[in-house]
């Protein structure tokens, strides 16, 4: 899984963004069929820095969170919480399919 964090309107120092990348990382346990997670950090207003993911996976379409708060570190929790109910709901959805019973009998 490729991992890309990226800012707009500022700078990230090479720390943040190793501490972003691990807790993003932890989404693949959620779906293990991603493929890459884009982290846009938005710092063009200071008091309320804006956190945008983008998730690509296998066979489905890229789904995306975004948070803005009053701290850096809660803007990027708020959006990987988001992503991980997205992920989480759609592991759900293609589990049921999976297992439903047909009603048709023979």
């Amino acid at each position: 899984m490729q991992i890309n964090v990226s800012a707009r309107h500022g700078h990230l120092s090479p720390a943040s963004q190793s501490k972003i990348s691990a807790k993003v990382a932890r989404l693949k346990r959620y779906f293990d069929r991603l493929t890459a997670l884009n982290v846009l950090v938005d710092l063009q207003n200071p008091d309320l820095p804006t956190v945008e993911i983008v998730a690509s996976a296998e066979h489905f379409h890229d789904m995306v969170s975004r948070e803005h708060a009053g701290q850096l570190w809660r803007s990027v929790d708020g959006a990987v919480q988001k992503l991980e109910q997205q992920l989480r709901k759609h592991k759900e959805k293609v589990r049921d399919h999976k297992h439903v019973q047909s009603g048709r009998r023979a």
